[in-house]
C-alpha cells in the first residue's frame, strides 16, 4: 500500500487520548478530542443520547451501511467511602483488578471538574500477617491517599462519594517503536477508527465511524449505536493479548508486538464471545495479503469486543474484529508496537474501500424461495 501514516502523528494523537480520563460512563475528556479529530473529515456528525460519537462518510454507490466500532472507555474506580481520617475507599469500573492497582497513582475527578492525584495504598508487610502478606488483597482492603488529613479537608478539595479515578500514567517511548501506558485499551483502537477514517477514499458503502462509551461494563454503547445505525456489516477496531512474554508456553500465545494487526477468528467462551463471520475474516485476509500488511490470526480464549454485541443487532449483522497486540492489558504499563497500530489504519482503510456494496448485498443471506 502507497500510502504514508506518520508515526509522529500517531503517537500523538495516541498520548492525547491515552493521558485523558475517561472511565466507562465518563467518557466527555476522551469524546471531545474525537469531535475534534472527526469534525474536518465527516460527512455528518453527531453524539448520541449515550455519548457515542458517530461519524459518517458517504459512499459513492450508497444503500449500504459499514461500521468501524472503537470505545473510548478505560477501567476506573468510584469513589464509594471517605473516612474520619481522610482516606477514601473505591470499587472498581469495569475490570480493573486489585493487583494492578495496589501501591499506583491516581486520578480523581470531582464532579466539579478539579483533578487531584492521589496513591492506592495498602498496610505496610512489617504489620501484617504473614497470610496477609501472600495474598493480592481485595478491593476492600484498599484505600486511596490524597494527602488529607481528615474527612472534612477532603469535603473541601470538593472530592465526593460517586467521583471517579483513573490510573495516573504518561505515555512514554520504550525501545523499537515500542510505548507503555494507560488506557490503550481501546485509545490505540480509537486511533485506528480516526486516522483509518480521515484517509478512505471513494468507498462504494456509507462508512459509519463509531467510538463507543462503556464497552467495558457490558458492550452497551454499541449495543444502541448498532440498533440506530442497522449496519450491513461492522469491524470492530480493538486490543488483544499479545502474551510473548516470559513463562508462557508458545502454543498459548495469542498474538506477538510488532507481526502486525490481528484478524479475529473467535473469541470469549461460549455465549459470551464473538465467532467472527468467515466471510468477513475471508475478506480482511485477502485485503491484507493484496496490500502486503503483515498480520496474525487471532483466537482468544477469553474477553471479547464490541462486535460480538454489533453482531446480534436486530436481524444479525457480519461482524469481524481488527486487534492491536498488546502486553499488560488493563494495567497502567500496558504496551504495544506503534507498527501495529499502523498497520490496523493500513489494514481498516483498505478493507472499507474494498468493501462494494454488491458484497456487503451478499452477506445478508440467501433466498431459496
Amino acid at each position: 500500500m502507497s500510502i504514508e501514516i506518520s508515526r509522529d502523528d500517531v503517537l500523538n494523537l495516541l498520548k492525547k487520548l491515552c493521558e485523558a480520563i475517561g472511565p466507562s460512563g465518563y467518557e466527555e475528556g476522551v469524546k471531545g478530542l474525537v469531535v475534534d479529530y472527526l469534525r474536518t473529515v465527516a460527512d455528518k456528525l453527531w453524539v448520541d443520547t449515550w455519548g457515542n460519537v458517530v461519524a459518517v462518510k458517504k459512499g459513492s454507490v450508497g444503500g449500504r451501511k459499514l461500521m468501524l466500532a472503537a470505545h473510548m472507555d478505560e477501567i476506573g474506580l468510584f469513589i464509594s467511602f471517605i473516612d474520619d481520617n481522610g482516606f477514601l475507599r473505591a470499587l472498581p469500573i469495569g475490570g480493573i483488578t486489585e493487583r494492578a492497582t495496589v501501591f499506583q497513582r491516581v486520578l480523581i475527578r470531582t464532579r466539579g471538574g478539579r483533578i487531584y492525584r492521589g496513591v492506592v495504598g495498602l498496610r505496610p508487610p512489617h504489620i501484617a500477617k504473614p497470610e496477609e502478606a501472600q495474598k493480592i488483597p481485595e478491593f476492600r482492603e484498599l484505600f486511596i491517599d490524597v494527602g488529607a488529613g481528615s474527612r472534612d479537608e477532603v469535603t473541601k478539595m470538593g472530592i465526593r462519594v460517586g467521583d471517579i479515578a483513573v490510573f495516573d500514567r504518561e505515555l512514554v517511548s520504550l525501545n523499537n517503536d515500542r510505548v507503555s501506558g494507560k488506557a490503550f485499551d481501546d485509545r490505540s483502537g480509537v486511533v485506528v477508527l480516526i486516522k483509518a477514517f480521515e484517509l478512505i477514499e471513494n468507498p462504494e458503502a456509507d462508512v459509519y465511524a463509531v467510538a463507543t462509551v462503556q464497552e467495558e461494563v457490558g458492550l452497551k454503547g454499541a449495543r444502541t449505536s448498532a440498533f440506530a445505525i442497522s449496519p450491513d456489516a461492522a469491524i470492530a477496531l480493538d486490543v488483544t493479548i499479545a502474551s510473548d512474554v516470559p513463562d508462557t508456553p508458545q502454543h498459548e500465545w495469542c498474538t506477538r508486538l510488532g507481526k502486525g494487526p490481528a484478524i479475529k477468528v473467535a473469541d470469549g467462551r461460549g455465549a459470551s464471545g464473538l465467532i467472527a463471520h468467515p466471510e468477513i475474516v475471508n475478506k480482511l485476509i485477502a485485503v491484507a495479503e493484496e496490500h502486503k500488511i503483515p498480520y496474525q490470526i487471532e483466537l482468544l480464549a477469553g474477553g471479547t469486543t464490541d462486535a460480538s454485541i454489533i453482531a446480534l443487532n436486530k436481524e444479525g449483522v457480519p461482524a469481524g474484529t481488527i486487534s492491536i497486540p498488546t502486553r499488560y492489558i488493563h494495567s497502567p504499563v500496558e504496551v504495544l508496537d506503534l507498527n501495529d497500530i499502523i498497520n490496523a489504519i493500513k489494514l481498516s482503510k483498505a478493507f472499507v474501500e474494498k468493501a462494494s456494496v454488491e458484497w456487503l448485498a451478499s452477506l445478508k443471506g440467501i433466498s431459496i424461495k
